[in-house]
């Protein structure tokens, strides 16, 4: 009966590299390549996951070990520079990056960690101390400036707002929203002619107060006329403009 053996978890093949070298006490620096493979490779042999990208990164790690021991046992490289090229160096800078991150992390999370048991006091100062501010020197505040000056720059903002101004757009005035209620000056509008049956249309416009409640009930005398409500007749060209009311005026 097989004994089950529980395999401890790392993060990555370079987890498992460093774990390696400190279980054997090895020199980072000088890494046996034959001996580190192999316990690399029993490691994934015994390694159960159904995550391929987990799996395939081991794998490429593996690939890489071996093609290091292949590069061992030829002889050894010369660069430009007349200096022997170890196999190594490219794997164990790597893991000199890898060492100093994953420590880095320990410190990250040792800080976090007691950073939870710091508490501190809200600041309670007295109402006095809170609401005091120091006085203003006008005298530094102004320093060398005198009122000459000051009158200096006063000109000189004003000149530059005036040149801010659109002497085109400037002129068209200003432009206000008029608003007007039209169900109500439709009511003002049915009880006035309900009263009067005949009237001037001139009186008419004459009682509005203003440009945009000529303009409404000008539209809605027109919507009455439409709708056969009222009739308008003009004696002559010219002439004002007299509405008859023919039934209730009601604006359907």
């Amino acid at each position: 009966m097989a004994i089950p053996v529980k395999l401890e978890v790392f993060e990555g093949p370079l987890d498992l590299l460093l774990h390696l070298i400190d279980k054997n006490k090895i020199d980072i620096y000088d890494i046996p390549i034959t001996l580190i493979t192999e316990q690399y490779l029993d490691y994934i042999r015994q390694m159960e996951t159904e995550d391929m990208n987990v799996m395939s990164e081991f794998l490429v790690m593996a690939a890489t070990l071996l093609d290091i021991k292949c590069k061992m046992l030829l002889p050894a490289e010369v660069n430009e520079e007349g200096e022997t090229e170890d196999p190594r160096a490219e794997l164990v800078q790597k893991l000199l990056e890898y060492k100093i991150y994953k420590y880095m992390s320990y410190e990250l999370k040792d800080l976090h960690t007691n950073a939870r048991k710091a508490f501190y006091r809200k600041q309670h100062l007295p109402k006095e101390i809170e609401e005091y501010r120091p006085p203003v020197d006008y005298e530094e505040l102004l320093g060398d400036a005198t009122l000459v000056r000051l009158h200096e720059m006063f000109r000189f903002m004003l000149r530059r707002q005036e040149e801010k101004i659109d002497p085109v757009r400037s002129s068209f005035g200003k432009i206000e929203k008029d608003e007007i209620d039209m169900d109500r000056k439709q009511i003002y509008l049915q009880n006035y002619l309900l009263k009067h049956r005949y009237c001037s249309f001139r009186e008419l416009l004459e009682k509005q107060s203003s440009k945009m409640e000529v303009i409404v009930t000008f539209l809605l005398v027109l919507e009455m006329m439409k709708i056969g409500k009222i009739v308008i007749s003009q004696d002559d060209l010219f002439d004002d403009i007299k509405i008859t009311v023919k039934e209730e005026p009601v604006i359907t």
